[in-house]
């Protein structure tokens, strides 16, 4: 089981991540669906540079 304090350590870490996306830093979409998608794509793509 994971500690409390390292949970909230990645999840703040990973807010901040999305923060660096403009479209994700206020709820322009209309339907959560589009939002979510969002969300994934900005998720994907720092995933795939933190590989390359």
């Amino acid at each position: 089981m994971v500690p409390t304090e390292e949970r909230r350590w990645i999840v703040e870490r990973t807010f901040s991540w999305l923060g660096g996306w403009r479209r994700l830093t206020r709820d322009y979409e209309r339907k959560t669906d589009s939002s979510e998608t969002m969300v994934r794509a900005a998720l994907l793509k720092i995933a795939l540079n933190r590989l390359a």
